[in-house]
């Protein structure tokens, strides 16, 4: 695994200091983004970036610790919420950025935050079925267009108290890129770790608590009812664990590390309670990236390995959940 970052940092002091406008005619306290959120800061790039230039990013650092060649990549899968365009894949300007050969398949996977699992899923699937025997996943996004047509919109002096609310869940998101190479034993010697078990929970009743689309040229909004939006995630969250631990044999006590998509603090601490799991064997990114849409929960692990949080011989519990609203829960034998 690998990743890239985005050098501009934007602090959640400095995101309030834009919106103040706003604060002092609504008489709202400084300070409550952090205080509510846990998220000190965020990263998004200086200039435009698009998904497939930041993905290609992320695919450079990993293919250069692969010992597989490039022309031996089975397949190319993009998994991020943030696309090039709608025709053709953000695959397509991936490979080409990347230079693969024309034996590499490819395709984009798109399922909010949890595209990264799904492309993680349905690549093993295919290498356990022999039809590859390799493949590199990839995901870039870019909150910032996001972000500054967020505030843009908060500045209107038509904002009361209660329609600035399914806006403030915009004001977490980052951006980067992550990357990860799957395949055979055989292929990937030396590997880092093995998916050993997973399962799935979906329950599409809450489809409509996060939406998003695109605004105009290049603007991007969404909308979220923040609060349901989280008791709803915990709920179909409590009955994956369930399935997890019934497919698995793992309870709470056996992962060694938990990695999850990085929502929040509030959200960090509902999931560990509800589940029942250590809050120590938490391992987060969100206090200083923010909610990288579907780059959270694999950045978040290949930082855990990278600062020895995730070691050979740890069993690793992958959290996943996307709003639609569906969960995936994978373990991960390192």
């Amino acid at each position: 695994m690998a990743y890239s970052l985005p050098s501009e940092r934007w602090t959640s002091e400095a995101i309030e200091n834009k919106l103040a406008p706003l604060y002092d005619r609504l008489k709202l306290p400084y300070g409550r983004l952090e205080l509510m959120t846990g998220i000190k800061e965020r990263r998004f790039w200086e200039r435009p970036v698009s998904a497939s230039e930041a993905s290609a990013l992320a695919a450079v650092e990993v293919l250069n610790k692969t010992k597989l060649e490039k022309a031996e990549l089975d397949l190319l899968a993009h998994a991020a919420v943030c696309r090039d365009r709608l025709e053709p894949a953000t695959a397509a300007y991936v490979h080409q950025r990347i230079g693969l050969s024309g034996r590499t398949q490819i395709f984009d996977i798109s399922n909010a935050c949890l595209g990264f699992l799904n492309a993680m899923v349905l690549a093993g699937s295919m290498i356990e079925g022999s039809q590859i025997d390799s493949a590199l996943i990839v995901a870039g996004e870019n909150g910032k267009p996001l972000v500054e047509n967020t505030i843009e919109q908060l500045l209107n002096p038509a904002q009361t108290r209660n329609s600035i609310k399914p806006f403030f869940a915009n004001l977490t998101i980052g951006a980067g890129a992550v990357a990860a190479v799957l395949g055979r034993a055989s292929k990937l010697d030396g590997g880092i770790g093995r998916l050993v078990g997973g399962v799935v929970e979906t329950d599409t009743r809450h489809n409509d608590l996060c939406e998003g689309d695109s605004s105009g040229s290049n603007a991007l909004q969404m909308q979220t009812d923040s609060e349901e939006l989280l008791n709803a995630g915990i709920g179909v969250a409590e009955r994956a664990w369930k399935k997890f631990e019934e497919t698995t044999g793992w309870n709470e006590e056996t992962p060694d590390r938990v990695i999850t998509h990085q929502v929040g603090r509030a959200h960090q601490r509902r999931l560990f309670e509800a589940l029942q799991l250590i809050p120590e064997k938490d391992f987060s990114t969100y206090e200083f990236l923010g909610n990288v849409g579907s780059v959270s929960l694999p950045i978040t692990l290949a930082m855990a390995m990278e600062k020895d949080a995730v070691k050979a011989g740890d069993k690793v519990a992958l959290l996943g959940i996307g709003s639609g609203l569906s969960s995936m829960m994978l373990a991960l034998q390192m």
